[in-house]
């Protein structure tokens, strides 16, 4: 814990004796890192597209200036603009810089003779209104210590990286707009593809890795055709465009999203809007969604790319958490509280819910249907496709480890001792990066199955970036999805291989008007 804390204020730039890492001929001219207290090279800030700004802003990413000398590749890049986060998520993050000068990747290897490593890209969550590339919990250096090359990327949230516009329509040579923030994904990945055997990765094994909105990106990445062989694996958690619930608009629908936002801010013109500064465009309230079927980096639904077979096609690790933190329900006390929110929700399908998930607790029985509901649904639904219309396996897991909470802990959002297994909480488990939640206050009081549960999960996402095949210490070779016989791996003190906790029942918690609308793939009754 010590040295990996040191390593992170090193690396953010504290005043400690650093030792500068082998220079590394990129696109743009040669970088220099640091070497981190753990053995471990880092290059921090590494541009790998212009700076999206004036009238760059709305625009796709485009190459980088070449530069003369060493760039200092030593500290992090400020997080891409965004509100400021509220005191539950700077709760252990800490608080960052922000700028529209953003498009930036973070780089970690190990020391010693490097070739042709596993590369593992972090594309980080937020609801595409937040996230950073730099935030300790993401930090790199723990799994580029057991023998892979980790690259996190930054990209435009908001409405600086998802707005469509009439006018942005007209100028993009496409005939649509919008999508920005998936763009700088793929300019990474690409940037990735052309630069990483430099340090020591090999272009053709890359695993792409998200959470939350993260997830939902390496889905929409799947399935789009300006993302072709820039990966070879995916790795999802607790995120998916599958179920029409947060899948893409129709362009039309964004374009007058992008026109009411533009009356918002009294604005006559797009290059009026060009000229607003970003925190004014971050603090707008128009309704926005972010995702578009652009005709260009989306080309349609997930359920219809995969039916037609036009995915990228590659092997997946896929997953959610027990408890997910989304309560459509509101707070359920008793049995008839439960009955009457169901029926309300449901009323076609209610008395087969609840048969379908019985007990004794009414308040776990409601936080289950409405996990499955959300994330549940969603992440059955990119499994189901991927074995329908894919080649490639997809393998998934439900994570159901509460973390322990040191005594007296508080936040401002949430009860500790009643948060569960929460919508996040499996990604340090995943990421090694458990430390980083006691960095700048404890939180948890780590105990031994929960080391033992981040060797299995770590060694289970390095098996994968490595083979296609996750593998752990105690289970060995995960079981591949199936629809005709659902199986997943239970991540928790103990590690098991369950059946899909209520597979069966999940179509009755898909909307039927959304299912219309967008062709969807179900779970097979």
């Amino acid at each position: 814990m010590i040295r990996f804390a040191l390593s992170l204020l090193l690396a953010i730039g504290a005043p400690l004796a650093a030792v500068q890492a082998e220079p590394v001929k990129v696109e743009g001219g040669l970088i220099e890192g640091r070497s981190l207290a753990s053995g471990v090279d880092a290059w921090l800030g590494v541009p790998f597209a212009a700076p999206p700004l004036r009238e760059l802003r709305w625009q796709p990413p485009q190459p980088v200036t070449p530069w003369q000398g060493v760039f200092h590749a030593d500290r992090y890049a400020p997080e891409c603009l965004q509100p400021l986060r509220s005191p539950r998520q700077n709760h252990y993050f800490g608080n960052e810089a922000t700028s529209e000068d953003c498009l930036y990747l973070n780089i970690w290897a190990p020391k010693g003779e490097r070739n042709k490593l596993p590369v593992v890209v972090w594309i980080y969550g937020g609801g595409f209104n937040i996230g950073s590339a730099s935030m300790a919990n993401y930090s790199g250096e723990p799994l580029a210590e057991a023998g892979v090359i980790r690259v996190n990327v930054a990209y435009r949230v908001g409405p600086l990286g998802f707005l469509a516009h009439p006018e942005l329509s007209r100028e993009s040579g496409y005939n649509g707009s919008g999508n920005y923030g998936l763009m700088d994904q793929i300019a990474a990945l690409q940037w990735v593809k052309r630069n990483i055997a430099g340090f020591g990765g090999d272009p053709d094994n890359v695993t792409i890795v998200g959470q939350s909105a993260g997830s939902m990106s390496v889905a929409l990445l799947q399935a789009s055709p300006l993302a072709k062989g820039l990966f070879q694996r995916v790795v999802g958690m607790s995120g998916s465009p599958f179920g029409g619930m947060l899948g893409p608009v129709p362009l039309d629908n964004a374009e007058a999203q992008g026109l009411a936002l533009q009356k918002e801010l009294d604005a006559t013109s797009l290059a009026d809007m060009r000229a607003i500064p970003g925190d004014v465009l971050t603090a707008a309230k128009t309704p926005r969604s972010p995702i578009v079927l652009d005709g260009h980096v989306l080309t349609g639904t997930a359920e219809e790319t995969f039916a037609a077979r036009r995915q990228n096609d590659v092997p997946l690790l896929i997953g959610f958490t027990r408890d997910e933190s989304f309560l459509p329900f509101g707070p359920i006390t008793t049995v008839s509280e439960l009955t009457d929110a169901v029926r309300a929700r449901y009323p076609r399908n209610a008395d087969r819910i609840l048969a379908a998930y019985p007990g004794s607790d009414p308040a776990r029985r409601a936080a289950d249907i409405a996990r499955d509901a959300t994330l549940g649904l969603q992440m059955a639904q990119w499994a189901n496709a991927q074995s329908t219309y894919g080649s490639a396996p997809a393998y998934a897991y439900l994570f159901t480890r509460r973390q322990p909470y040191a005594p007296g802990i508080t936040f401002s959002d949430h009860d500790p001792a009643t948060v569960g297994a929460y919508h996040s909480g499996d990604v340090p488990y995943w990421l090694r990066t458990r430390d980083s939640l006691n960095l700048f206050r404890q939180t948890r009081i780590w105990e031994p199955g929960d080391v033992n549960l981040e060797t299995e999960m770590s060694d289970a996402l390095l098996a994968f970036a490595r083979t296609g095949v996750p593998a752990s210490p105690a289970l060995g070779r995960w079981p591949a999805f199936s629809p005709s016989h659902p199986r997943m791996v239970r991540l928790g003190l103990e590690t098991e291989i369950i059946d899909w906790p209520h597979y069966a029942a999940l179509p009755l918690l898909s909307d039927p008007a959304v299912q219309a609308r967008t062709g969807g793939s179900r779970p097979r009754d």
